[in-house]
């Protein structure tokens, strides 16, 4: 029997009076491209740094590949790879090395080289593995990390916010370079603020909220399961009636934007545009997003 490639069980971590995570569990299996979504201070980091064996649970068993983080600690640390939030670098070594030193530190010597030299060519480090890593630009730095993470060819690979604050060609790169290695079998761990990414991306979806996981579905059943539409209006040079006020989700200019939870709600919307006296300039229907989902489930967290 195939062993998933993240099992959490009755997870909790306490920070003094503080509790991060609350009896979490969570099975991710082996091959899937999985979401985790939640806003700060969910529990997101928290949980992956106990993966990563950076905290130690207050309760609860956490396992990757089978291996418990705690009492297999080297061989559930080999299994994975995590691309932090922060820059965080080596100032003394060029990129090459970097890449080789985080490799030999799990184990895999010179016969790694090639993955080495297949990661920087994927990732378009190629003309700055020589250059030492305080001299990489922010976006550079960036793409360097995510190469530390794989360097030693983890069949569980967490990507922490990888694209907060890069550049669109990079974005490109690196998901094309990411979905690459799913399709050849590695499980990928998102967490992103970035929900489109999600929506494309991840097969699977667990949001948190204060600890908990508070929806943990396929990306299409979470959207079928919150079904609804949004009503993008242009009205002339009035404001929306104050009848409608609570059905708005977002306002730019004379644009403005409302949730529909029932079609029907059109005609009562029309309705009481006309009783107002606004005109109505463009008017569009448009399905909802994994956005919508996130923001009814942990919008008020």
């Amino acid at each position: 029997m195939t062993v998933p490639a993240i099992q959490v069980e009755g997870v909790e971590k306490h920070f003094g009076g503080l509790q991060a995570l609350k009896g979490l569990d969570l099975t991710v299996e082996q091959g899937e491209f999985f979401g985790l979504l939640g806003p700060n201070g969910a529990g997101k980091s928290t949980l992956i740094n106990i993966l990563a064996g950076l905290l130690r649970p207050t309760a609860g068993v956490a396992k990757v590949m089978g291996h418990d983080v705690v009492d297999a600690y080297q061989a559930a640390r080999m299994a994975l790879g995590v691309v932090p939030q922060e820059l965080v670098f080596d100032p003394f070594f060029n990129v090459r090395e970097m890449l080789r030193f985080q490799a030999g530190y799990f184990g895999r010597g010179k016969e790694n080289d090639a993955w080495v030299d297949e990661i920087i060519e994927s990732l378009g480090l190629t003309d700055k593995a020589h250059t030492n890593m305080r001299r990489l630009s922010g976006g550079m730095k960036r793409r360097a990390l995510i190469a530390q993470a794989l360097a030693h060819k983890p069949p569980v690979i967490v990507l922490d916010e990888p694209t907060a604050g890069v550049d669109v060609e990079l974005r490109q790169l690196m998901w094309a370079f990411i979905r690459r290695l799913n399709e050849e079998g590695h499980t990928i761990i998102l967490t992103t603020h970035y929900l489109e990414e999600a929506e494309e991306l991840c097969s699977r979806v667990a949001m948190m909220k204060q600890g908990e996981i508070v929806a943990l579905d396929t990306t299409a059943n979470l959207l079928n399961k919150f079904a609804a539409k949004n009503l993008r209006m242009t009205l002339g040079d009035q404001a929306l009636p104050s009848s409608l006020q609570a059905m708005l989700k977002q306002h730019e200019g004379n644009t403005y934007t409302l949730a529909l939870t029932d079609m029907h709600q059109v005609e009562q919307v029309l309705s009481e545009l006309r009783k107002a006296n606004v005109a109505v300039e463009d008017m569009q229907i448009t399905e909802a997003d994994l956005e919508d989902v996130f923001l009814s489930l942990v919008g008020g967290a």
